[in-house]
């Protein structure tokens, strides 16, 4: 009997497998946002602004960013005055980096996903650990992380469990992310 019940399993093992592999994952939006980006006036930082955003798309599972289409998210490269973003934050909106703050030793990858992470509907805190993109200067050159942490991420689908509807008013958000100490 115990034969039996092995050559079964093996025999249906195959097929339990491939109906894994072919059921679409337990946590993906059928019905994800994609919010496309322009970084076309960002000529110094395209790799970066790929990685930063690959790194958000890993995360997230109600809203992809993607490249092109009609962009409703614009990427502008400055020199001077911090790295900031102007955004409704729900996906509209123009960030701007600072080439200057780059030149400082801060990563420009962290950077942009940071700025991302604004138009995503996340606030600031300078306050938090280098594991937190949205402690944006706030741990300094040495912080190299530019990928969420699953607290940002859970938010952020969160902001857009129910796709471009909000539950909020918009509101005009404009962050400088400047290193003096008036941040």
């Amino acid at each position: 009997m115990r034969r039996l019940a092995l050559g079964i399993t093996a025999m249906l093992l195959p097929l339990a497998t491939a109906q894994l592999v072919t059921a679409p994952a337990a946590d993906a939006a059928p019905n994800a946002v994609t919010l496309y980006y322009d970084a076309s006036d960002l000529p110094d930082y395209q790799a970066e602004t790929t990685q930063a955003v690959a790194n958000w798309n890993g995360v997230v599972s109600n809203v992809q960013l993607a490249a092109g289409g009609s962009a409703t998210i614009s990427l502008h490269e400055i020199s001077g005055g911090g790295s900031y973003t102007q955004t409704d934050g729900h996906g509209h909106g123009d960030i701007y980096i600072d080439t200057q703050q780059v030149a400082e030793g801060f990563d420009p990858t962290r950077i942009i996903a940071h700025e991302f992470g604004h138009n995503l509907g996340l606030p600031d805190d300078y306050t938090g650990p280098c594991t937190e993109v949205m402690s944006g200067h706030g741990p300094g050159t040495s912080c190299k992380n530019a990928i969420p942490d699953a607290q940002e991420a859970a938010q952020v689908d969160q902001n857009f469990a129910n796709g471009l509807a909000t539950a909020r008013a918009h509101r005009l958000t404009v962050d400088r992310d400047v290193t003096t100490a008036a941040h």
